[in-house]
């Protein structure tokens, strides 16, 4: 069983910055895939970017492109979100998430970080 524990995130005013990070341990010592989520209050969980396993790319969903970077250590078992001119509608609670895949690609088991608040106000 693998846990996501997440860190970071608090209060930045309009155009300011933060890094999130996210530290796996557990059972399963490697994760194949990690991805950023978003989730404000009362709304729907929403992908902000994505890891892709084998390709080894980022795929940024359009609100990120150009402001954000999604990094990952697998030596420290580490995912981080740098996140820059952050947006007076970015207050969310953030969540980091874990797939590991069968060897055909299909998702096996996924993982969620506990969450962590992101608050943006002038």
């Amino acid at each position: 069983q693998v846990h996501l524990v997440q860190s970071g995130g608090g209060s930045v005013q309009p155009g300011g910055s933060l890094t999130l990070s996210c530290t796996a341990s557990g059972s399963i010592t490697s994760i194949d895939d990690m991805s950023w989520y978003r989730q404000v209050p009362g709304q729907e969980r929403e992908l902000v970017a994505m890891l892709t396993s084998g390709g080894n790319s980022v795929k940024y969903e359009e609100p990120a492109k150009g402001r954000f970077i999604l990094s990952r250590d697998n030596t420290k078992k580490t995912v981080s979100l740098r996140m820059d001119n952050l947006k007076a509608d970015g207050t969310a609670v953030d969540y980091c998430y874990g797939a590991h895949y069968n060897p055909s690609g299909q998702l096996r088991r996924g993982y969620w970080g506990q969450g962590t608040q992101v608050i943006v106000s002038s």
